[in-house]
Formats: structure tokens, C-alpha cells, sequence
């Protein structure tokens, strides 16, 4: 595996890296293969800590400022950007029907895979090893002050808390088949809808519709 060769890495279970780049639509036709989804979950949570070490040891800010840049830094836009700069997107394992409806382009796909594959590395080689790669990623985006992955979620809560209002994002609608879905979702703050969005996962639904309130709120 190049990506492996790259980064100066001698697997001792290459299966967990396979595992990294499985899509569940993959699973469903390989039945001994396994899905990157438990990795996902690993590799999230370790993403997350490297990156609030590092912003802890490296940058003298205030708890508010460290949450909105590791958000920025870390979220489905950011992660799919970092997946593919890696070459992700080449390879992954995808069913028949997901490749063909641009599985390898898809964002959710390839920032799942970032994950995965964190989750895999530190597994097999280690935190330090972990840690290394995020630098060479995540950090660097970070140090490049690339502010260009809004976290419109995490901009609407501050002002949300300014007012000392509800927020909550509600699923109000979900179409097409298991491989291609989109959701539509409101955003409500005190009881009032303030903006509405769409995506292909509940998170970027959410995103859009933080995206539209904050874009009405500035308009008025």
C-alpha cells in the first residue's frame, strides 16, 4: 500500500488498514470483509485528542477559541479535503452500486475514511506514529491559518448562548435510497425556525441550515 510506504510505515496487521478504506456497501457483498466503522469511531475520538494537545501545549487561547478552530479544522468539509490531498479516494473498497454513483467522491465517504484510517494507525503503530501523520495533516492546515471549513454550528451556538436560548436541529425530511440519501433539516432557536438546510448527511443538513440562520440574522 503506497500511502503506507509514504509515511515510513511497516504494518503489523496490514488488515486494518484494508479495513480503513471498507465501505460498508463493499461488506454487503464480501461477506468476511468489515466495515471502517468501528475504526471511525476510533480514529475520531484520537483526532480529536492530538488536536486538543497540540492546541493546548501550542497556542495560549481561551477554551471558546481552541473549540471553534479544532472544529474548523476538524470537520466533513476539512476532513475530506485531508483525504483526498492523502490519495484516500484511491483506495477505497466501495459495492458495485456506490462506485457507480461516485462513491469515491463523496464527502462523508472520504472524511470517514480519514478517520478510519487514524484510527488504524494508531493501532497498529501508535500514538506518536498518530500523531506524526495528524501533524502532517490536520496541524499543518491549522498552522496555516486556513480558515476556509466554517463551522456555521458552532458560530450560531455563541450567539445563541449571547441570547440564552434554546437551539435545536430538527430532521424534517429524508429522501432516496440507502446509498444516495439527503436530508433536510431546521434549525430552531427559541422555538422559531431561523434557517433550514440540506445535505447528504445530517451533518452538512445541520451545517446548512447554521449556515442559512446566520445569513438571515446578518441580513436583517
Amino acid at each position: 500500500m503506497k500511502i503506507l510506504e509514504d509515511l515510513n510505515v511497516v504494518a503489523n496487521d496490514i488488515g486494518l488498514f484494508n479495513t480503513a478504506f471498507t465501505h460498508s456497501s463493499y461488506c454487503n457483498e464480501n461477506k468476511n470483509a468489515e466495515s471502517y466503522e468501528r475504526l471511525e469511531f476510533l480514529g475520531d475520538k484520537v483526532l480529536d485528542f492530538i488536536v486538543s494537545e497540540y492546541l493546548y501545549k501550542n497556542r495560549h487561547l481561551f477554551e471558546g477559541e481552541m473549540t471553534k478552530i479544532r472544529a474548523s479544522h476538524v470537520c466533513e468539509d476539512a476532513l475530506c479535503e485531508y483525504s483526498l490531498n492523502c490519495n484516500f479516494n484511491e483506495y477505497l473498497r466501495l459495492g458495485k452500486g456506490e462506485e457507480l454513483t461516485g462513491g469515491r467522491e463523496k464527502k462523508a465517504i472520504l472524511a470517514d475514511c480519514f478517520e478510519a484510517f487514524i484510527g488504524a494507525l494508531y493501532l497498529d503503530q501508535g500514538i506518536e506514529k498518530a500523531k506524526e501523520f495528524v501533524l502532517n495533516t490536520v496541524i499543518k492546515s491549522i498552522n496555516k491559518n486556513e480558515e476556509i471549513f466554517n463551522d456555521y454550528k458552532s458560530e450560531l451556538q455563541e450567539l445563541v448562548q449571547t441570547d440564552k436560548k434554546s437551539l435545536e436541529y430538527v430532521l424534517t425530511k429524508e429522501t432516496g435510497p440507502s446509498h444516495d440519501k439527503e436530508f433536510e433539516v431546521n434549525v430552531i432557536v427559541g422555538n422559531i425556525v431561523y434557517g433550514k438546510g440540506v445535505g447528504k448527511t445530517k451533518k452538512e443538513a445541520e451545517q446548512n441550515a447554521a449556515k442559512d440562520a446566520l445569513r438571515k440574522k446578518a441580513s436583517k
